[in-house]
């Protein structure tokens, strides 16, 4: 297989974006079974979110991990259309790996000392970088088509 530059610097970003989601699952998992043990919790118990909501105390981890399925999301999807569009942008990667740090960052607040200003705004930089993103391919696809239709 070989894979240009182009296609790694857009892949790169969006691969370590799904490894931290991994390593959040594996954390909540670890936190849960932890508390579950401690607790004496069976695990028919947690059957439905709103009775792991009530036994559960310790939820950081799963709610970051569910973050991690909402926004995130979207970078995916970009990611997609600029590989299979081969759209070439030169702030694309340094764009796409600061988001994903900032997403690091926030799983990091989140997960650890959780105070919610500092989560806050690190989510909030992290979704401006995403709508930059989304904002630059967007321009350069309209550009593409209407240069082709025009």
């Amino acid at each position: 297989m070989n894979i240009s530059a182009h296609q790694f610097s857009v892949v790169l970003p969006a691969l370590l974006l799904i490894g931290l989601t991994f390593i959040v699952w594996l954390l909540m998992y670890v936190e849960r079974l932890g508390e579950m043990r401690r607790a004496a919790i069976r695990p028919q118990a947690l059957a439905s979110r709103s009775e792991t909501r009530a036994l559960l105390k310790q939820t950081r981890a799963a709610d970051n991990f569910h973050n991690l399925l909402e926004l995130p999301m979207l970078f995916h999807v970009l990611s997609l259309i600029v590989l299979l569009l081969d759209v070439r942008i030169g702030l694309f990667a340094p764009l796409a790996l600061a988001y994903v740090g900032l997403r690091a960052l926030h799983s990091a607040i989140h997960i650890g000392y959780n105070r919610v200003m500092h989560r806050f705004l690190v989510y909030f930089a992290s979704t401006l970088v995403l709508i930059v993103l989304w904002t630059l391919v967007l321009h350069r696809v309209w550009q593409a088509g209407s240069a082709s239709h025009g």
